[in-house]
């Protein structure tokens, strides 16, 4: 599951890069996936939008089981 979310994650990064940002696995744990924002991304106040609606969704759509996204510094 670990290397599903990581390729879903690889997907989204070209996005983020264009606009200065960038974006790095941290961890799975249980169905919680754990990101860092990079970047313009790490100050952005839309940087949370982007991850629900870029990022958990194309890492839900591609891996089962996976319930949420979330951030860490």
């Amino acid at each position: 599951m670990k290397e599903q979310v990581i390729k879903a994650i690889e997907e989204v990064r070209p996005m983020l890069k264009r606009d200065g940002g960038d974006i790095e696995f941290v961890a799975l744990e249980g169905k919680v996936v754990k990101v860092r924002l990079k970047g313009a991304c790490s100050g952005c106040p839309m940087s949370q939008m982007t991850v629900k609606s870029v990022v958990e969704k194309n890492i839900m759509a591609k891996v089962p089981g996976i319930e949420r996204v979330d951030t860490v510094k």
